[in-house]
């Protein structure tokens, strides 16, 4: 068991014995570091002003990831290279590529912001090998806000930079951090603090589920995309924090070839390019589920397990038929996702016991998905209602199964069941059916109003949503009913 948190700065190796579990990055990287180009904004990682860019070993292969300082622990960069804007500079003092080209496309103006543009597209720059499109570079700059400059000088600056070959210090050092970094991958279990007061980075499955069942009072923490918030805007005392980050194998997915298999502490980003193997509505999701920092922290499996009635991915895994695992000690059981949910606040968990996979099946050839998701902003924003929808439709044309979730419109992501009593049974372009299923929904959901949403904003949105995903089953092309995300294409990229 190693007492300290290690990680690479500049080259040289940081070793840290006091660290309190809540400390976040941003607060070492300004206050005991004085590496202060990384910026403090919003405190909850939606402006993108304190990203910095990890370096991490995925399979093996050395990448660098943007995330946000403000909601990362510093213990969750044990293991890593740690990268800020301060550090791109090149040998004798030549700003790295991202750098000058944002000063000759006059890219910035007050300059608070530009740290975090800098820094997520140093992460593009890094993942690409050639050219990237103003679409690339919008999706990469998705976390980071601007209110002076404006996005187009920042979005030319990113593909003048891409336009490049890939010379950079972090290029023709890549096989020396690669070792480096595989040396730091020990599979230690990290233990800093005593057994009142600690942060955790357990390295295997067996140590997780023994301290967790030692300390059930601990909070989990994944990517923390949540629980930064709870420290930075709720200010929780967090006395104890077990880290699944470390734990070899937790973030592994799978395909089977019938079904996902999604380690717990798989990204989104990890878990993406399989997701849309499904189905490309997934992808989508996934696009539009945060930003790249946020998805290159969060996990699908802290998503499910937090249990959230606005999440993303908890509608969408009820409609797929998806299952849960968990285990305490040494005790494993599975449940389907939708039975996980009691109530608001309120999951099929014990104390001690924690999420360890999640198994999503793959689409039948009589199976129809689609998920839709609704926010008031298109990037970047929690949703006022998610609806995924699974039909299995004969050859005649006949629903044998309708599976309908929404997120949003309960305590808990639900699934419409009155609606589905309604289609199933009925012919896929049976007119009457849409309409008793339409005028169901209002039997299956009595929402709330808040901020994000009226009550009636959110059942007449559910309406429409089932409505699309029916007129999409029944043949109309998505170039007819949507504005962006159109499967067609997405269909035929997945087929080259």
């Amino acid at each position: 068991m190693r007492p300290t948190i290690r990680f690479i700065r500049r080259g040289r190796l940081v070793e840290l014995v006091d660290v309190p579990p809540t400390m976040l990055l941003l607060d070492y990287l300004r206050e005991n570091e004085g590496s202060t180009g990384t910026k403090e904004g919003c405190g909850e990682g939606d402006c993108g002003a304190c990203t910095v860019a990890l370096g991490r070993l995925r399979n093996g292969r050395l990448v660098y990831e943007p995330v946000n300082a403000c909601i990362q622990l510093l213990g969750q960069v044990d293991g890593t290279e740690v990268v800020t804007v301060e550090d791109l500079v090149q040998s004798g003092g030549t700003l790295h590529p991202v750098q000058v080209a944002m000063v000759e496309h006059h890219a910035s103006q007050c300059g608070f912001c530009t740290p975090g543009f800098v820094m997520a597209l140093f992460a593009l720059y890094q993942s690409t090998t050639g050219s990237v499109t103003r679409g690339e570079v919008n999706d990469a700059i998705a976390g980071n806000l601007c209110r002076c400059t404006g996005y187009r000088p920042i979005v030319d600056a990113a593909i003048a930079a891409c336009a490049e070959p890939r010379r950079d210090r972090f290029q023709t050092g890549i096989n020396d951090m690669t070792g480096v970094l595989s040396f730091l991958s020990d599979g230690e279990d990290v233990y800093v603090g005593n057994d009142d007061h600690f942060f955790a980075a357990p390295g295997s499955l067996d140590s997780l589920a023994a301290l967790y069942e030692k300390h059930p009072d601990a909070t989990i923490v994944a990517g923390a995309t949540d629980v930064g918030l709870w420290i930075t805007k709720q200010l929780r005392e967090l006395p104890k924090i077990i880290h699944v980050g470390k734990v070899v194998g937790f973030d592994k997915v799978e395909d089977t070839g019938h079904e996902i298999v999604i380690g717990a502490g798989a990204t989104y980003a990890q878990a993406e390019p399989m997701l849309q193997r499904i189905d490309p509505d997934l992808g989508e999701l996934l696009r539009r589920l945060g930003s790249r920092q946020v998805r290159a922290s969060g996990t699908v499996g802290g998503n499910v397990a937090n249990g959230s009635p606005i999440g993303d991915m908890p509608p969408a895994l009820i409609a797929l038929d998806a299952k849960i695992e968990m285990r305490k000690g040494r005790q494993v059981r599975s449940m389907p996702v939708e039975q996980f949910y009691i109530e608001y606040g309120k999951q099929q968990r014990e104390r001690g016991e924690l999420v360890t996979k999640i198994t999503v099946p793959r689409l039948r050839t009589d199976h129809v998905f689609r998920c839709f998701k609704v926010s008031k902003r298109f990037d970047q924003d929690i949703s006022s209602v998610m609806g995924a929808f699974r039909f299995s439709v004969n050859g005649d044309g006949l629903i044998t199964e309708a599976r309908l979730a929404y997120g949003g419109m309960a305590g808990i992501p639900k699934r419409a069941s009155n609606a589905e009593q309604a289609l199933t049974g009925q012919q896929l372009r049976d007119s009457k059916a849409w309409a008793r299923a339409f005028a169901a929904l209002r039997e299956d959901f009595s929402p709330l109003d808040d901020h994000r949403a009226s009550a009636r904003y959110r059942i007449e949105t559910a309406h429409s949503l089932l409505g699309k995903a029916l007129i999409e089953a029944a043949g109309t092309a998505s170039n007819r009913t949507r504005v962006v995300g159109r499967r067609e294409k997405a269909e035929t990229d997945a087929a080259r």
